[in-house]
């Protein structure tokens, strides 16, 4: 006899859409805040040191020991992973933070001030858009050598047009409101005016751009560290421990390399979900 209950699946798919939308978004933000607490209290949290090195459990397998088994020199990969988290999620907050400060500064002085300013600075971020971030940041570690350092700069100068575009076009249009007008014919200075009133209205909007640019970067490092250029051994980090995991991959040895590649994606894809949904929430509430 069948059940007339309807199953999880038949009553996640008659929730409205809404409803199903607002839970991806809390899993996503839940996903954020344990990998972010993870890597900030790793020393309480990981099991191992993660440059523990036993040579009597190479490539062990999951196990009450080791969760997630060992790598090709022994050491924990759970532990690994969340030290890991540090170096991956501190290079593309540095970059967001130095990107956005930045293209604030460069895309208000555009937008406020028009004229040649504007051109020029376009001219600027037209060629900087010619050139892919992750290119950008290999020529930095051939220049200034490998490491999180060189990329940082090199991706916080890459990815500082796309913040200073949009702030320029929200500027330029927040220059012609009226409340603009009402405190220029009360003796207000523009640059009171752009700093301290134009600029936090337009701050949000921007603000959830860097959300999105933060999965971006993460993605990106992760794959210079996946090609030897990043962070280096015997560091803990996500995309270097894919690259170290490559020997193992021959072997048959596939958690080591599925393993941090599966958190990168998590993190890259929750980012972009929160990211999409602050924009989707602060966009509706733009005025006309």
């Amino acid at each position: 006899m069948t059940s007339s209950a309807p199953t999880l699946a038949v009553r996640v798919l008659r929730m409205p859409k809404k409803m199903r939308g607002c839970g991806i978004v809390i899993a996503s933000m839940v996903i954020l805040a344990v990998v972010t607490l993870a890597a900030i209290l790793a020393p309480w949290v990981a099991p191992y040191n993660p440059d523990t090195v036993d040579f009597t459990a190479f490539y062990a397998a999951p196990s009450p020991a080791h969760w997630l088994g060992t790598d090709s020199l022994g050491r924990d990969l759970l532990s690994r992973i969340v030290w890991g988290g540090r170096t991956a999620l501190l290079g593309p907050l540095l970059v967001v933070v130095f990107s956005t400060v930045l293209g604030i500064l460069l895309g208000l002085v555009a937008g406020w001030r028009g004229g040649w300013i504007d051109a020029v600075l376009g001219r600027v971020f037209d060629v900087l858009f010619a050139f892919p971030s992750l290119l950008i940041a290999m020529m930095a570690v051939a220049l200034f050598g490998k490491g999180l350092v060189a990329p940082v700069i090199a991706m916080s100068i890459s990815y500082a047009p796309f913040v200073a575009r949009l702030t320029r076009s929200l500027v330029a249009a927040e220059r012609t409101r009226p409340y603009v007008a009402a405190y220029r014919v009360q003796g207000f200075g523009g640059a009171w005016i752009a700093l301290r009133r134009v600029l936090p209205n337009i701050a949000p909007i921007v603000g959830a751009q860097s959300t999105l640019n933060f999965g971006y970067v993460l993605a990106e490092l992760a794959g210079l560290s996946f090609l030897g250029l990043g962070v280096q051994a015997p560091t803990a980090d996500w995309g270097a421990m894919i690259n170290e995991a490559q020997s193992g991959i021959a072997a048959g040895q596939f958690l080591p390399a599925i393993a941090p590649a599966i958190v990168v994606v998590l993190v890259v894809v929750a980012v972009n979900i929160v990211g999409e949904d602050l924009s989707d929430r602060i966009g509706g509430e733009i005025p006309a």
